[in-house]
């Protein structure tokens, strides 16, 4: 390069960088209720100044920064946008660490520019972009805001044009930092059956960590869930709260850490556990979405927020219908053929379902799949239990009147199998190393574009041989074990890559099924609730919570999944599973969502099989209040002995009423005091009338009788559950 150019090109780089300097950009991110105010300091680093309430006066956002006097050094000034490791910052967790082409370990980010845009969905969009001022390595921060929901979407986009492979070792999606006093977490931990058990911790100065490193079926023990308190502790109406999630569908990690001077910090993204990630130039890396809302009048608030946004812009189809359904699994387990299955056609159509779901066991022939230890992976119907194939039940299902859906498993593999004799290297696993079986079972590596070829063939030859298959059951009962991908090593790219490019190759796999088969019904099953985040249920119309579906832990159970996502994405299924348990009590539970059957519907005794067709007829006339209704939380099965929920649709004209009995011990008093009512018009003047009733059976709730909004939402409705009244649903009617 000339000298002279060289000068200009020195003195456009300090202009541009003086520039930037002097300019002490302010940028908001605001919804409706919160804002969140980003700045550049003398150094044109950008810091959080703000994370609260919006103002009514957008103008003194520019203040913000100035009323904080915490210490300018330590934990408590590391305020950063997205905090970097190597140099400036050793007092809080980063949000990206990396290692450059020379071996330099070090990162500075300054602001570059930003761009706000409006999306066609309704969002602000606004992209702050942050450069290395020695490297040519660059962040791009995303902060996706929905307004009218109070929901705030963070990701981050990384790049770079060194000369080689930059490792990065930490990939976060958001940074966040919060100025509150007191703050009390909600995750969620547990295990098979045990899902979604709330743990609630006091944050105090250190760090708080919610992970999984399972790889598949990632939140088996955890939950990428989160409710957090701020400035005390918040209450169903009252108080400050953040509810949030890591929508990655593999290991994530969620990191709290408070500092001396009770400021948060909160890191989330991918795990980076075993997973330093080679990025090559000019090659973009995109993280997974942070979704969070922030309310101000309690927990209940945010969680109908999150829910809304759910339905309306994150859930597939989420604004349509579902289909109820009978599942042969309870009824049959593995022994079942064709005839035995299409004697069960008519149970469900008496019962008044949408459809017939196949589950486990159709599959198979050289290993066939009459247990859980051999046949996955070899998914052609087994012609001894199924001579007639797939079709044939298909079309006596709709002979009958109902739809039928059938169950998969196609990630996974049984040794004892076909598919693995023929190709195991499509499998993940450690040559050097015993293999390691979780449910007799090993996990296909969706990293090896032919092992995603024949997943997504496993759906395509069901769907092109019957063209009227109505349901997909997906299941994911493994985790990874055996971490080690044959085809990253024979392509010689890093095994650390692992579980990145396996969930990638999961998504590429759902995008082209969706691309192909849009609109249907897909249920995400992961031996019970161990895949739920919101960026698989783009592609799924539904989750099933826990395989554990004893309605008394169901209450418990939905509850807690309740703050996180809409009845119509969770699965309730009617089961035996407690069968000591009226089947009034397990209809009522599985009511509170999208409800199924999983019992042996020709066993029913008349006066159960009579009650049963009613509550579905029941469930028909109010599916759509629960599905797209506003939900309420009234009475905690935490704090009392019994639970009570409501949801009211749109227009506070008609609403549906649970209450569940929770403690059946002599002293406990369920309804000792009314349950104050929510989510009404107090102006009008609504009737409670009890549903689900045996014949024969008179409702201790007088129907002739009207209350005002303001009555039921002050003085409240006492719905007179007792230990002969254990589940109690009132339909609520406003009153023309």
């Amino acid at each position: 390069m000339k000298p002279i150019n060289l000068l200009i090109s020195i003195l456009l780089v300090v202009l541009r960088i003086s520039f930037s300097l002097g300019q002490n950009v302010t940028i908001t991110i605001e919804t409706e209720n919160t804002a969140t105010v980003l700045k550049t300091d003398e150094d044109n680093r950008l810091k959080i100044v703000y994370s609260g309430k919006s103002l009514s006066n957008g103008n003194e956002y520019e203040r913000t920064g100035e009323v904080f006097k915490f210490q300018s050094q330590g934990a408590s000034a590391n305020n950063n946008a997205y905090a970097v490791a190597g140099i400036n910052n050793n007092f809080t967790e980063p949000a990206i660490a990396v290692v450059h082409t020379d071996g330099n370990n070090s990162l500075d980010l300054l602001y570059d520019n930003h761009t706000v845009t409006e999306t066609p969905n309704g969002a602000t969009l606004t992209k702050i972009m942050l450069k290395d001022p020695v490297y040519p390595f660059f962040v791009d921060l995303f902060y996706k805001a929905w307004k009218d929901k109070d929901v705030v979407e963070q990701w981050t986009v990384i790049r770079h044009t060194e000369d080689g492979e930059v490792v990065l070792n930490k990939y976060a999606s958001a940074n966040l930092y919060l100025n509150n006093k007191e703050y009390h977490l909600t995750g969620y931990n547990g295990s098979w059956a045990k899902e979604m058990q709330p743990v609630e911790t006091h944050l105090r100065q250190g760090m708080h960590t919610i992970e999984s490193r399972l790889g598949t079926r990632e939140h088996l023990l955890t939950s990428p869930n989160f409710m957090l308190s701020l400035d005390g502790k918040a209450t169903e109406t009252s108080g400050t709260v953040m509810i949030g999630q890591i929508a990655w569908s593999g290991n994530f990690a969620l990191q709290f850490e408070t500092d001396v001077h009770k400021n948060l910090h909160i890191v989330a993204g991918i795990n980076p556990y075993q997973s330093a990630y080679h990025l090559k130039p000019d090659t973009p890396f995109e993280t997974p979405r942070f979704v969070y809302t922030v309310s101000f009048e309690g927990k209940g608030k945010g969680s109908r927020n999150l829910q809304a946004w759910l339905r309306n812009h994150a859930l597939l189809d989420g604004r349509g219908g579902r289909l109820t359904l009978l599942n042969n699994w309870e009824a049959t387990y593995f022994d079942f053929n064709q005839n035995k299955l299409a004697g069960l056609f008519g149970g469900a159509k008496e019962l008044g379902v949408d459809m017939f779901l196949l589950d486990d066991g159709w599959f198979a022939n050289k290993y066939p799949r009459n247990d859980d230890k051999a046949g996955l992976g070899d998914w052609k119907v087994n012609r001894k239990k199924l001579p007639d194939g797939i079709p044939f039940l298909v079309r006596e299902a709709e002979k009958e009147g109902v739809q039928f859906g059938i169950w998969i498993e196609p990630e996974m593999v049984n040794p004892k199998s076909e598919l693995y004799e023929k190709h195991p290297d499509w499998v993940l696993r450690q040559e050097k190393r015993p293999d390691i079986y979780f449910r007799n079972q090993l996990v296909l590596d969706l990293t090896n574009p032919e092992v995603r070829d024949f997943v997504f063939k496993v759906v395509d030859d069901l769907f092109t041989e019957n063209p009227t298959l109505a349901f997909i059951k997906w299941d994911c009962n493994a985790p990874v074990f055996n971490g080690h991908s044959k085809y990253l090593e024979r392509e010689s790219i890093p095994q650390s890559h692992l579980y990145v490019e396996y969930s990638r190759g999961l998504l590429d796999v759902l995008e082209r099924i969706r691309a192909k088969y849009p609109t249907v019904p897909i249920m995400l099953c992961s031996g019970g609730g161990g895949r739920s985040d919101y960026n698989l249920l783009k592609y799924f119309t539904e989750f099933w919570l826990s395989d554990n579906t004893d309605p008394l832990e169901r209450v418990f159970m939905q509850w807690n999944y309740s703050y996180h996502y809409p009845a119509i994405a969770m699965c309730t299924h009617v089961t035996d599973w407690s069968k000591e348990t009226s089947l009034k009590y397990r209809i009522d539970v599985a009511s509170m969502g999208k409800l199924g059957f999983d019992i042996r519907a020709n066993e029913l005794s008349d006066r159960d099989m009579t009650f049963a067709q009613q509550t579905v007829r029941n469930y028909d006339d109010f599916k759509d209040i629960v599905w797209q209704g506003e939900m309420y939380r009234l009475a905690s099965p935490y704090e009392n002995d019994m639970a009570s929920l409501m949801y009211v649709n749109g227009q506070k004209t008609e609403g549906v009423m649970f209450n569940y009995l929770t403690n059946r011990r002599f002293l406990a008093e369920p309804s000792l005091r009314p349950v104050r009512l929510q989510g009404l018009d107090k102006d009008k003047t609504y009737r409670l009338t009890e549903i689900n009733l045996y014949s024969g059976v008179t409702s201790l709730i007088d129907s002739q009788k009207v209350y005002s909004g303001e009555f039921l939402m002050n003085i409240g409705f006492n719905p007179s559950v007792n230990r002969n009244r254990s589940s109690v649903v009132m339909k609520i009617e406003a009153i023309q």
